[in-house]
């Protein structure tokens, strides 16, 4: 398979209702020049199986595979998979890469599209691949624990034998020993593979010893394929082509057809999860000229910044409105602090000189780090603060809610610190729900010193996974019902796009002019960071907090190799 080369596509096309429609889109499909096996759960009627046939018999290209019952979270959707994809490839030995699809799945741009995109990484692997132990970014727990412990009941069907035979586990400190050589990884099933890469996983030599272990692995639909590429690819890209989005709880996105709006402008190749009665939107899609196939990237940006902040809203209500689960019952003190103050994130790390710039511009005294591990950062890094509070760590760490109180209490002059992932986090709750807190955060940021770090990449991976989950857990502190302080977040992207906007903001808010935000600090480039953060994505870390950067940006890139074993920090 050279580059430039033709894509021959096969797609796998998992269905469990809705036949009609599955045989729409694998028409589509078929019609597009790909060749496509299709399951149907077994659990299927009888009669909407013969129809489907009937209604694709007409396509020598499609097939169907060997029904499985399939059950959420169960193996049978991983050799429902198996098999389909063994099919595809002893049948078709000129198909270059296979797909996974499901019945419910739209394709938006031509078939022609794809295999464009395609043409231009033939030897790349799509496939989200994140390790467990780095983020834990699964909805409901069980990250580490799914690999670990029996899951032989069905979560859905059996939801209370489910959870004590888990809690017994854990009560038992019983634990699972994953087979030698194995790095559990998790991500989306919507993968397309390369044939070798496929053929290298089901003809593996150790396959049967692997689907023994998977069998009682939680949900291995997502972590199968997910793991054992990483033993049999060098060249992983560690992202779906399918747009597929999930709500708080981990439920799919439903698209409807007032979504065709952003759908088309998202120029993702494939989207999931599409209303069986969305009539306008199979009716308008794929969408494109399949006389003239574009290879260019999906831009889903303005489509994941709308689902989050849906998500948002979901899990935070809106002020003023309460629910049982919300109503506010702590911090209920007559004031944690007498006078306004700042907390600055992530300024320091884009701005070097940020510091002397904020304090020519306002009425304050303007810190360091202070709540750095080697101490307090006074303003001049004098060793005496304000009120005479010494910058010992020792001393400061004996009572930090007094030593926050104390230095906003002895002066009338505004203080302003800056913060970070880096250093102590045992004062988030304090500031967040401080009515007096006035908190601005880039996420992210910390990343920017990472890009121009000359560590060895697998170090920089594993502070890249350590100060991430610092900075998500101080996030879920600021998106709590609990908020008090007045915060502003802005991710690394949206920052870096509009920064005077951005810093015009906080001089307000610190009582400064805003007007003085013109004359900028000089900032540190961040012009590789699109590639950067695709180098951690392909390592096996899943970037959350930085924003999007240009895709152009990362596509000359080539991927970096993940050893088998590793070790999370």
């Amino acid at each position: 398979m050279s580059g430039g080369g033709e894509i021959r596509l096969g797609v796998i096309m998992l269905c469990h209702d809705e036949l009609p429609t599955a045989a729409r889109m694998a028409r589509v499909w078929a019609e597009g020049g790909a060749s496509v096996a299709v399951h149907v759960d077994a659990k299927a009627p009888a009669a909407g199986m013969a129809a489907m046939r009937g209604a694709l018999a007409d396509l020598p290209q499609v097939l169907f595979s060997p029904r499985h019952s399939c059950e959420w979270g169960m193996f049978s959707l991983v050799q429902a998979t198996q098999d389909a994809a063994a099919l595809l490839l002893d049948r078709f030995e000129d198909l270059t890469h296979v797909m996974v699809v499901s019945g419910s799945c739209l394709p938006l741009r031509p078939v022609q599209d794809l295999r464009a995109f395609l043409a231009l990484h033939p030897r790349r692997d799509f496939i989200e691949s994140v390790t467990a132990a780095d983020v834990g970014w699964t909805v409901g727990g069980l990250n580490e624990e799914r690999f670990t412990l029996h899951f032989p009941f069905s979560w859905r069907r059996r939801r209370k034998l489910f959870d004590r035979y888990v809690a017994l586990q854990r009560r038992l400190r019983y634990k699972r020993r994953i087979p030698q050589g194995l790095v559990p990884h998790l991500g989306s099933q919507w993968w397309c593979l390369t044939r070798p890469t496929l053929r290298a996983i089901l003809a593996d030599p150790r396959r049967a010893e692997f689907d023994r272990y998977f069998r009682r692995v939680w949900i291995p639909d997502e972590s199968y394929f997910q793991s054992l590429a990483r033993r049999h690819s060098r060249n992983i890209e560690s992202r779906s082509l399918t747009l597929a989005k999930f709500d708080g709880q981990g439920k799919p996105y439903i698209f409807y057809d007032d979504h065709l709006g952003m759908l088309e402008q998202s120029r993702c190749f494939v989207a999931r999860k599409i209303w069986r009665r969305a009539h306008r939107l199979y009716a308008h899609f794929p969408h494109g000229d399949t006389a003239r196939p574009s290879a260019d990237e999906p831009r889903p940006e303005r489509l994941d910044r709308m689902i989050s902040q849906a998500v948002a809203r979901c899990s935070l209500g809106r002020p003023g409105l309460y629910m049982q689960s919300r109503f506010p019952l702590k911090d209920r003190e007559n004031g944690k602090t007498s006078a306004a103050y700042g907390v600055l994130q992530g300024f320091s790390d884009l701005f070097p000189d940020f510091e002397p710039w904020l304090s020519s511009r306002v009425d304050a005294d303007v810190h360091g780090h202070l709540f750095a591990v080697h101490g307090a950062e006074f303003a001049g890094r004098s060793p005496i603060g304000p009120g005479g509070l010494s910058d010992s760590a020792a001393l400061r760490d004996l009572d930090q809610r007094g030593f926050v109180a104390n230095l906003i209490r002895v002066t009338q002059r505004m203080q302003v610190w800056q913060f970070s992932p880096r250093d102590g986090q045992e004062m988030n709750w304090f500031t967040a729900t401080d009515p007096n807190a006035r908190i601005f955060v880039i996420t992210g940021a910390w990343a920017v010193p990472l890009l121009h770090s000359d560590m060895p990449f697998d170090d920089i991976r594993r502070v890249a996974a350590i100060l991430q989950r610092t900075e998500l857990a101080q996030m879920e502190v600021l998106n709590s019902v609990w908020l008090k302080a007045q915060t502003q977040v802005w991710t690394l992207g949206d920052f870096c796009a509009r920064p005077a906007d951005a810093l015009r903001g906080v001089l307000r808010q610190l009582g400064g002019d805003p007007e003085a935000a013109t004359n900028l600090p000089p900032m540190r480039d961040v012009a590789g960071m699109g590639r950067f953060l695709q180098r951690l994505r392909n390592a096996g870390l899943r970037p959350q907090l930085m924003g999007e950067f240009p895709a152009t940006d990362i596509s000359p890139a080539p991927s970096t190799p993940v050893p088998e074993e590793s070790s999370a920090p």
